[in-house]
């Protein structure tokens, strides 16, 4: 995301939806206009000391680092960072890093990689606006003790078993816990002591003291602080308490000024907590108004894929995929190397809208998307993917000499002439797809079958003559005959009429290739329904290595490189295991949806 400007007025061509209407009745009222900005994340008196915020809004994305971003963080991402473009405002990368315990370095390496991968960026007004909740530990814990010492959270002794049974539930009222009534001065004593490292892990946590009895269990004093010896990845052993991430994150919001902070309806339940604890603690003069407000919309939801950090760690530790960042995983870092672009998954996302409902999408949207952007894009080529020879048997006869080659061309994109050409040959013999020949045709089959003309496609009409086949009656090659004079693009090559047209590769310059043939990984459309073994449904055939041809024209291109096979799909060169003289390319999606009932 380039420099915003400070009032650009949003796109006219934008759909609307209610986070859109939201933010288009704020900026009209000037609800941010003229709050001070102290350049970086802060409390009350140092934005105060600001000038006047240049952004209009601030929105955040704010993923936990414990795992690698998935499709459907993409929606979150788009959403957040698309309407902050829109509003003339900027949009923070914020990792909420508040539990040591699963957060390392490499998955927020991994994010911000995703991120700029997707298309954006969080520079804005001549600053970068990537912050960790690490860094605001600090007042964090100030901010608990101001809590404290206004008689608004206590520190809680029960064991974990007591506080579930002593909160209640839907129809029972919280009870007390028999701590909760501690002064202010004993309850800042022991918070000091688990900050200390003089109590175990989970022997106390802090809870706010707001309402045992109240209807949304939430505010039924939740915990905000536990006792957790863990070595953080930012802030090392510093620390042995860390806040719990209810607490954390509206205060984050409030440092960083966001003006609209946009979660998913899981939280929609945390709201009132969130408010609660911002209003307290601008009551204390540690934050300032306008406070942040939080909306929550529908997740985005994609048939035959989880999404579940801990069910995508657990196919990764046990082997059932190759990795994060495997083509079949719905991570963005799968999906990038199996080829899908940017510019798709940000078309489903917004297509997608937004809503106060969870969406769920069929994977075909998003092949559709990809389709629709890679089709008047990438350059065409032949591949042969399951090969059997094709003899020419009278080639001397019609060329003159069996080491003849000759010359074919087709175009790079046949929608784009300024792209030019492609050059490539004709051999006595070939590598056709297996499935092109039938020894006995089935009823509408037009391609090879004993007594029948095809055109091979650039190249010239033949008529198959037979087959050859092993000892075990296998068919080991198909034989045919050139028409004389049927070359594509030279007089009279049309004369003889054919139904049938087929792909190929000369055997003399095939570049002998790895396909690997991607499919779902899972069978059902929502594989841990209902609370199934997803491991239950794993598509035995998401993933087929075979080795295949391809025409010389891709020969020595780069990874991640991608193309068109014609007949087959979209496929890339893999990013990491291909080379130019042994190539590896994935295939990312078909020309059509094979999985349409």
């Amino acid at each position: 995301m380039s420099d915003a400007k400070p009032h650009s007025a949003p796109e006219a061509a934008k759909p609307s939806n209610f986070l859109r209407t939201i933010i288009e009745r704020d900026v009209a009222a000037g609800t941010y206009d003229q709050r001070p900005y102290g350049g970086t994340p802060g409390d009350a008196a140092h934005h105060a000391a600001g000038p006047t915020d240049p952004a209009r809004v601030r929105l955040r994305f704010p993923p936990e680092p414990n795992g690698y971003l998935h499709v459907g963080h993409a929606k979150s991402i788009c959403l957040n960072f698309g309407l902050a473009r829109d509003f003339g405002g900027v949009c923070h990368l914020r990792f909420d890093d508040t539990n040591p315990e699963k957060e390392d370095q490499e998955y927020v390496d991994a994010i911000e990689e995703m991120v700029k991968w997707l298309g954006w960026d969080w520079n804005a007004f001549g600053t970068s606006h990537l912050y960790f909740a690490s860094d605001y530990f600090d007042f964090m814990y100030r901010a608990a003790e101001h809590l404290i010492e206004r008689g608004l959270a206590y520190v809680d002794e029960q064991s974990a078993d007591e506080m579930r049974a002593n909160r209640g539930d839907f129809n029972t009222p919280g009870k007390d816990s028999p701590y909760r009534a501690r002064t202010p001065s004993e309850n800042l004593a022991r918070f000091r002591e688990m900050r200390d490292g003089v109590h175990a892990d989970g022997s106390m946590v802090l809870r706010a003291k707001i309402d045992m009895a109240s209807p949304n269990i939430n505010l039924r004093d939740p915990a905000i602080y536990r006792i957790r010896r863990a070595t953080h990845h930012n802030t090392g052993d510093k620390w042995c308490i860390y806040p719990m991430y209810t607490y954390a994150h509206p205060i984050e919001d409030a440092l960083e000024r966001i003006t609209h902070s946009i979660c998913t309806l899981e939280f929609e339940d945390q709201r009132p907590f969130y408010d609660w604890l911002l209003e307290r603690l601008a009551e204390g003069g540690l934050l300032s108004h306008p406070l942040p407000k939080q909306y929550e919309f529908g997740r985005l939801n994609l048939s035959y894929v989880i999404t579940s950090k801990r069910k995508l760690k657990q196919l990764v530790d046990e082997g059932h995929v190759s990795g994060w960042d495997d083509p079949r995983m719905p991570t963005l870092a799968g999906m990038r190397r199996r080829g899908y672009t940017p510019s798709a998954i940000r078309k489903m996302a917004d297509d997608s809208g937004a809503s106060k409902t969870n969406i769920w999408l069929d994977y075909s949207v998003l092949d559709i998307a990809q389709r629709d952007d890679l089709d008047p894009q990438v350059p065409r080529a032949m591949a042969v993917i399951d090969p059997l020879p094709l003899k020419l048997t009278n080639w001397k006869d019609v060329f003159g000499s069996a080491d003849h080659r000759e010359p074919c061309q087709a175009p790079v994109h046949p929608h784009h002439p300024e792209r030019g050409v492609r050059q490539f040959s004709l051999g006595p013999t070939l590598w056709i797809e297996r499935d092109d020949f039938a020894e006995v045709p089935a009823k509408g089959f037009f391609r090879l079958f004993p007594g029948n003309k095809v055109r091979l496609k650039y190249g010239v009409v033949v008529e198959c003559t037979g087959c050859e086949k092993d000892a075990s009656g296998q068919i080991t090659a198909v034989t045919a005959t050139v028409v004389p004079d049927t070359k594509s693009g030279t007089p009279g090559a049309d004369a003889i009429k054919v139904k049938g047209v087929i792909t190929w590769v000369a055997a003399h310059e095939a570049v002998a290739t790895e396909l690997r043939l991607f499919d779902r990984l899972f069978t059902e459309p929502q594989p841990d329904a209902g609370g199934r073994d997803y491991l239950s449904v794993l598509n035995p055939n998401s993933k087929r290595v075979v080795q295949g041809y391809i025409e010389p024209s891709l020969a020595d291109v780069p990874a991640e490189t991608r193309v068109q096979f014609e007949r087959h799909g979209y496929f890339i060169t893999d990013r990491m295991d291909h080379r130019a003289n042994q190539p590896v390319i994935n295939r990312i999606t078909g020309l059509k949806d094979g999985w349409s009932k």
